[in-house]
C-alpha cells in the first residue's frame, strides 16, 4: 500500500512539470581511481554465503572537473554467491585537492567466464558530497567499470566513473 501511494504522490508531483522529449542515456566520463587494498581477510562462510573483506588502503583520483586521493580505512565487503559470483560493496572516502570529503558507496558483481577470466565488471557508485562545489555528485546517476590495476600499483583496483546523462 505504501508503494502504491509513494508512486501516486510521484507521478502527481511530476505531472506540474511540462512533458519533456526522453532521449536515451548517454555516459560522460567523471573520474578513474586507483583504490590499493590491503590483505584479506576471509571470515568463512555465512547464512548468506562465503564472506570476504578487504581494507581500502588509499590510492589516487582524477579527471576533467575532481582530483584527489581515496583515505584510508575504508572497506570492500564480498559475499560469494552459490553461483560463484562475488557481490561486492565497497564503503570509502574520496578527499579532494581542495580538501572537501566525499562519501563513496560503490556496489557490484564479479563474476568469472570460461577459463576463469573475469567478466566485465559493472558497478553502482552512490556519492555522498557536502553541499556546495562537488554536490552534483549527490545529485546524478552513475556506473563504473572495475578491473585490476596494473601489477605495478601493488594490491589495486581501477575504477572509471561515469555519470548516466
Amino acid at each position: 500500500m505504501r508503494v502504491a501511494l509513494t508512486l501516486a504522490g510521484l507521478s502527481s508531483g511530476l505531472a506540474a512539470f511540462p512533458a519533456l522529449a526522453q532521449e536515451a542515456p548517454t555516459l560522460e566520463f567523471v573520474f578513474e581511481e586507483t583504490v590499493t587494498l590491503g590483505e584479506v581477510t576471509v571470515p568463512g562462510d555465512t547464512a548468506l554465503g562465503g564472506r570476504i573483506i578487504i581494507p581500502i588502503t588509499g590510492g589516487t583520483f582524477e579527471g576533467p572537473a575532481i582530483k584527489g586521493t581515496i583515505v584510508p580505512g575504508g572497506w570492500d565487503y564480498q559475499l560469494r554467491r552459490a553461483d560463484g559470483c562475488n557481490e561486492v560493496k565497497a564503503d570509502y572516502f574520496l578527499k579532494t585537492d581542495d580538501g572537501v570529503v566525499i562519501n563513496v558507496v560503490n556496489t557490484g558483481v564479479i563474476c568469472t567466464g570460461e577459463g576463469g577470466a573475469m567478466k566485465p565488471v559493472r558497478t553502482h557508485p552512490v556519492f555522498e558530497a557536502p553541499r556546495g562545489k562537488y554536490e552534483w555528485l549527490s545529485q546524478a546517476a552513475f556506473v563504473g567499470t572495475l578491473e585490476p590495476a596494473p601489477p605495478s600499483a601493488g594490491p589495486a583496483v581501477k575504477i572509471r566513473f561515469y555519470r548516466v546523462r
